[in-house]
C-alpha cells in the first residue's frame, strides 16, 4: 500500500480552496453539499498563512506556478494538509475519484499517477453501490448506540448487523422511509440475533478474478478466515484485514458460536469436513465462468 486512505469528517470543519479557473471550480463542486465551511481564496490572500488557520484541508488550483507554490507554502505553514492540482510534488495528499452516497463514500486513488484510471474504476464500482446506500448507513448511525447497548458482545453485534443489512429495515431505508426503517430495526433488535453461525467455502486456487461477487462479499464480511496452505495469496488479500485467522479444525466451533467463517480451500471441501458442519449453515460458493 503506497498511500494510506483516510476520511476526514467535514461537519463543523473549514476547507480552503485557493485559486481561480475551472480546476478551482471543480474542487468547489466536489465539496458541494458537504457540511464543511468552504473558504475561497484568490490573489494575495492565498499566500497568507493566517487565511488557512483552523482549516482541515486546503486545495490549491492555479495555472500560475508562483501562485500555486506560495499558496501551498502558506497552507503548510498553517499546518494544514494541502493538495495542489497537477503538481504532485507540492501535495501532502492526492484527491481520489469519489463515489458519493451521502453517509457512504467510496474513493479510488492512484497516488496521482493516473487520475483517468481512478475515474474508470470509479464508474465500474459506482454501478454496484445503490443510491440508497447512504440512507442505510444513516439508519445504522442513528441507532448505533442502541445496538451497542443491546449487543455489547462484538461477534454477536456483527452477526446482528450482518442480518439487518439484508433485512426489511435496510430495505425500508433504501426506499427512503426512515421512520419505518428505524421501527423495523428496533423490532429486530428486540427479537435478538440468531446464534447460528455460517460457513462459506471458497475455492482459493485462483486466479482471483474468477471469484464470484458473492464470494468477494463473504470475504469482506467474515469474522474469521480459515485457509488451506498454498491458496492464491490474491484471494486472501480480499479478506477483511481484521478478520481472525484460524485453523481449519476450529471452523465448526467458531460457526457454532455464531460467527461468520470463510473457509478457503484448495479445490473443494472434503465430505468429512462438511459432515462436521452439519449443525451450522454452509454455503459452497462456485467460481465464476472463465
Amino acid at each position: 500500500m503506497d498511500a494510506f486512505p483516510a476520511f476526514f469528517p467535514l461537519s463543523g470543519r473549514m476547507v480552503v480552496v485557493a485559486g481561480e479557473g475551472e480546476a478551482a471550480q471543480a474542487k468547489l463542486r466536489l465539496l458541494e453539499g458537504s457540511p464543511a465551511q468552504v473558504v475561497r481564496l484568490t490573489g494575495a490572500a492565498a499566500a497568507d498563512p493566517a487565511a488557512y488557520a483552523g482549516a482541515t484541508l486546503a486545495f490549491v488550483a492555479s495555472a500560475d506556478e508562483a501562485f500555486a507554490t506560495a499558496a501551498a507554502a502558506a497552507a503548510r505553514a498553517a499546518h494544514v494538509p494541502v493538495n495542489v492540482v497537477d503538481r504532485p510534488q507540492l501535495c501532502d495528499f492526492t484527491t481520489p475519484a469519489v463515489i458519493d452516497r451521502g453517509e457512504v463514500v467510496a474513493a479510488i486513488g492512484t497516488g496521482g499517477a493516473s487520475p483517468m484510471l481512478a475515474t474508470l474504476l470509479r464508474h465500474d464500482i459506482e454501478q454496484r453501490v445503490p443510491e440508497g446506500a447512504g440512507r442505510v448507513a444513516a439508519l445504522f448511525r442513528r441507532l448505533q448506540d442502541e445496538v451497542r447497548a443491546a449487543l455489547p458482545d462484538l461477534p454477536r453485534r456483527r452477526a446482528f448487523l450482518r442480518q439487518a443489512l439484508t433485512g426489511p429495515a435496510a430495505a425500508a431505508a433504501q426506499a427512503g422511509d426512515m421512520e419505518a426503517a428505524a421501527d423495523l430495526l428496533r423490532q429486530a433488535l428486540a427479537e435478538g440475533v440468531a446464534s447460528l453461525g455460517r460457513v462459506a467455502f471458497i475455492d482459493g486456487t485462483g486466479p482471483v478474478d474468477l471469484l464470484s461477487l458473492r464470494a468477494v462479499r463473504a470475504l469482506a464480511a467474515a469474522d474469521q478466515i480459515a485457509a488451506d496452505p498454498g491458496v492464491d495469496a490474491a484471494v486472501l488479500d480480499l479478506a477483511r484485514r481484521d478478520a481472525e485467522r484460524i485453523a481449519p479444525q476450529a471452523v465448526a466451533a467458531a460457526a457454532q458460536a455464531g460467527l461468520a467463517v470463510v473457509r478457503i480451500v484448495a479445490g473443494a471441501p472434503t465430505p468429512a469436513e462438511l459432515a462436521a458442519l452439519a449443525a451450522v449453515a454452509v454455503e459452497i460458493l462456485p467460481v465464476a465462468a472463465p
